[in-house]
């Protein structure tokens, strides 16, 4: 019997994301180590906006250093979207960078990604971090001249590395120009739920929180917004 073995010149073609038009680019950046509940919060928020009618949804997805499979702090693996060092990258809008297992060591010596957030800062409506991913916008220098929070045990971390930076305690996020920097933790879906009402206004915010069971009323979070 003579097997006939055909090659799909296709079949290792990478695969990428429909982003939709009119809507805004939402990139998140994730490494290995990436901590589960600061990437999918957000991303849980931001993508729920395609369900609501006559807004600028969003289209979510996310950006890495490589093709290959990503291992997240818990032990998911997730297959980014994009490779920002070797791929054509969509205009991006919002970037968020949730935390990292080595945001506060190795991961700040990278110095291709940080200058991939700086090259996105340059473009971007909005910068969001959560948990440790304000060390990140801190070492690429966003967050100069600017208030900002982290996760709260590590505050006293980020400002010894940090002393010229005015990062506070006693809020969950902080709004200071284009940028948000959050707690992290659970409270990464207050932060963006925060966006989301700074955006769309607060009946599409408490309409994404109720579609994913959240009890959201702004008035009762404690955050810093700088006019």
């Amino acid at each position: 019997m003579l097997l006939l073995l055909s090659c799909n010149e296709n079949s290792t073609s990478k695969e990428y994301p429909q982003l939709e038009p009119n809507r805004y680019n939402v990139a998140f950046l994730i490494m290995d180590g990436v901590y589960n509940t600061e990437l999918t919060a957000p991303f849980d928020i931001f993508q729920h906006t395609v369900f609501r009618q006559n807004i600028k949804s969003m289209n979510v997805f996310t950006v890495a250093n490589t093709d290959n499979p990503v291992t997240t702090f818990e032990g998911m693996r997730l297959l980014p979207d994009f490779n920002y060092v070797t791929d054509s990258l969509p205009k991006i809008d919002i970037l968020v960078v949730p935390s990292a297992e080595h945001h506060l060591d190795t991961d700040l010596e990278d110095k291709v990604m940080l200058n991939f957030v700086r090259k996105v800062d340059k473009e971007a409506q909005f910068i969001t971090s959560h948990c440790d991913g304000a060390f990140v916008l801190a070492k690429a220098g966003l967050l100069d001249n600017k208030v900002s929070t982290t996760f709260p045990s590590d505050i006293d971390k980020m400002r010894a590395m940090f002393p010229e930076l005015d990062i506070r305690k006693e809020v969950l996020f902080v709004h200071d120009g284009k940028y948000i920097t959050s707690a992290g933790g659970a409270k990464s879906f207050e932060a963006a739920l925060y966006l989301s009402e700074f955006l769309y206004g607060k009946e599409i915010a408490q309409s994404i929180a109720r579609g994913l069971v959240i009890d959201w009323n702004l008035d009762e979070v404690p955050h810093l917004v700088i006019e």
